[in-house]
């Protein structure tokens, strides 16, 4: 055994023959539970609120599983019995004022509490459930549990002594609550955010904070996360577009608490430089503006076009030096007319709008002034140094990636690039050319750079995390280009078109799924595709599930901005040992009204597969891994003596 060394290390954690074999007991068994339920949910754009609400009722399964097993009871009832769960500090505010009533009401929620988290926990280990409960109840709970069992009957005075005992201390709401947290977490074992936490909403850090505490999640990043990476990274023309895009959604000052931003000189710079005569840059109405004042709103409006004009000559900077991005036609700066206020684009002679470029030289459009320098260095400054913002962001790096595949199925938030005859589009970075699974990979492993060194601001890693977000080969971004410059400046609509890579037709096709699939090593006939980015036209007819079920595209639709599209609030998935089931979700509006109704917002669900046989553990990317590991722990058994 000297001369392995990995199997050297491994017999110092199990020192016996006994010990080993004891752990392939577990593993092998382990292999042979059903696999846990998977939540995937995509484009958050910092809907806390909505985003919690999901997170807290399963998206629906917690209420599910509990008409499974308690199919006679008042539906009334039941429906409560969900909200508390998800709801307990708020929902046990309501339990019965008088005594004898809230006694008896206590004993019979904890009692049916018991018997839905025994029913959770028959798929996991006993050791898996025990560190899912709350320590301070964990005696209490694992001998409760055994109370709902019908064949302990003999124990019955044990049982209801404990609970009598629990509720004359006072125990019985901090018990409940720990039952209703535990529930939670068996309810969803293991969440995959298919990208977009940020941008559009002003809960992004309340967002992060809540998945840095749920016990098992993974990232796909998304577009808008890419840009906020790239913003950490040093990249500014990134930060200038997650500012502009705070201010034009007017959750700036939420975003300024948040991180610590220095927002001073932004503010002092855009009141000497800008007025109040671009209705285009006045930011999104919200229900307290009455209490921020007109003046606030001119204020905003000032620092709107300041940021724009910053962000239009920071990506002229970058579009200049990386050549190679083929983006010379989005340098737009350099297009314009100054004295005549037109600009040609494709040919065609347009006037502009809003025409707010008192900061730009003609001669050199795409440079910042002084101001706009020091503006730029002093919030990077800030951003950078913001303990929560590094947690936040080496957080997304650990757990995120450009892809992923996981238990036989592939998981992205954007596209696969794709030409319009159907073949990968390739992208040239650095001294190679790239596509399909390849380009990802080049994506994921400059990200990783970028963030890794944030102290340079313009090397290839962090400008191609702004490419990623803007690029025409981007597989995050998917568009042909992007047109906020059109928008704000040119009345003509057509302009505003930002072109869909050929992958949105295709992904209609099962033989390109499959193809996109066996691109990534994937060829069981089970295997799909879980897309995000999109928001899904329901109003217009349009389905989630695509390609003959082999896509199945779950644009979170939180953000209000895109609710007027898709007619809802888009949808999330479950994908539990018998198959998957999609969830449409209505508008979110407030967790009074919810609580207010007794019953959740989730308007449908359905299977999309039924499969002949559970899937196991043991079919899972998990159960790979744990062979590994035993194989491993069999090869230490031949060397032990």
């Amino acid at each position: 055994m000297s001369d392995n060394k990995y199997l050297s290390l491994l017999a110092e954690k199990y020192e016996t023959t006994d010990k080993v074999k004891s752990e392939l007991v577990n593993l092998e068994a382990i292999l042979n539970l059903p696999k846990g339920t998977e939540l995937y949910i995509s484009d958050i754009h910092a809907e806390y609120k909505a985003f919690n609400h999901i997170i807290r009722t399963g998206a629906g399964n917690i209420k599910e599983k509990i008409d499974e097993i308690f199919p006679d009871e008042n539906v009334q009832e039941m429906e409560h019995m969900a909200m508390l769960i998800a709801y307990p500090t708020d929902m046990l505010q309501g339990k019965p004022t008088d005594s004898a009533e809230a006694n008896l009401w206590s004993a019979l929620t904890i009692n049916r509490l018991l018997k839905l988290l025994r029913h959770l926990g028959t798929k996991y280990s006993r050791s898996k459930v025990r560190k899912a409960i709350d320590e301070d109840f964990r005696y209490f709970t694992e001998e409760l549990m055994l109370s709902v069992d019908a064949n302990q009957t003999e124990k019955k005075d044990y049982y209801q002594q404990i609970i009598k005992r629990l509720i004359e201390l006072d125990q019985d709401e901090k018990f409940i609550r720990s039952l209703c947290i535990t529930i939670q977490e068996l309810t969803v074992d293991h969440l995959h955010v298919v990208g977009d936490v940020f941008d559009r909403g002003a809960g992004a850090d309340k967002v992060m904070d809540r998945l840095i505490q749920f016990h098992n999640v993974d990232f796909q990043w998304g577009n808008h996360d890419v840009l906020w990476m790239g913003a950490y990274a040093g990249n500014l023309a990134c930060l200038a577009t997650l500012l502009r895009i705070a201010v034009k959604y007017n959750y700036l000052y939420e975003l300024e608490d948040a991180y610590g931003l220095n927002l001073r000189p932004l503010f002092l710079f855009a009141e000497a430089h800008y007025t109040d005569n671009n209705s285009g840059f006045t930011p999104a109405s919200r229900a307290d503006d009455e209490l921020y004042g007109v003046e606030n709103q001119t204020r905003l409006s000032q620092v709107h076009q300041a940021l724009s004009i910053i962000q239009f000559k920071l990506e002229g900077q970058i579009i200049s030096r990386r050549p190679d991005f083929e983006m010379a036609d989005r340098n737009l700066l350099e297009r314009i007319d100054y004295d005549q206020q037109t600009i040609n684009l494709a040919g065609e002679t347009y006037t502009l709008k809003n025409a707010c470029f008192q900061t730009i030289s003609p001669e050199l459009p795409n440079q910042l002034t002084d101001g706009e320098s020091y503006v730029m260095t002093a919030i990077l400054s800030s951003l950078q140094k913001s303990e929560k913002f590094q947690r936040h962001m080496h957080f997304l790096v650990e757990k995120g990636s450009a892809y992923l595949v996981y238990n036989r199925h592939l998981l992205y938030h954007g596209c696969i690039p794709l030409k319009d005859d159907g073949s990968f589009l390739e992208m040239k970075i650095e001294d190679a050319s790239y596509s399909g699974r390849a380009l990802l990979d080049q994506f994921d492993a400059h990200i990783r750079r970028g963030i890794h060194y944030p102290d340079i601001g313009d090397d290839y890693s962090t400008d191609l995390m702004w490419y990623a977000w803007a690029g025409k080969c981007s597989p995050l971004f998917g568009r042909s280009s992007m047109t906020t410059f059109e928008r704000y400046f040119i009345a003509d609509k057509k302009t505003h078109q930002e072109g869909d890579n050929a992958y949105f037709t295709y992904r209609e096709d099962p033989k390109m799924m499959t193809k996109i699939l066996a691109e990534f090593g994937l060829t069981d006939p089970q295997s799909v595709v879980i897309n995000g980015h999109t928001p899904v036209k329901v109003g217009d007819g349009e389905s989630p599930i695509k390609a003959a079920g082999k896509l199945m595209v779950i644009d979170g639709g939180m953000s209000k901005a895109y609710q007027k599209t898709t007619g809802i609030a888009g949808y999330s998935l479950l994908n539990d040992s018998y198959g998957f089931k999609i969830v449409t979700h209505a508008p979110f509006t407030s967790i009074a009204d919810i609580l207010a109704k007794g019953k959740g917002n989730e308007s449908l669900k359905y299977f999309l597969e039924e499969k002949p046989k559970r899937r196991m553990i043991k079919d899972t990317t998990i159960g790979d891994k744990l062979r590994a590991s035993i194989t491993d722990l069999n090869a230490l058994l031949d060397y032990m003596p």
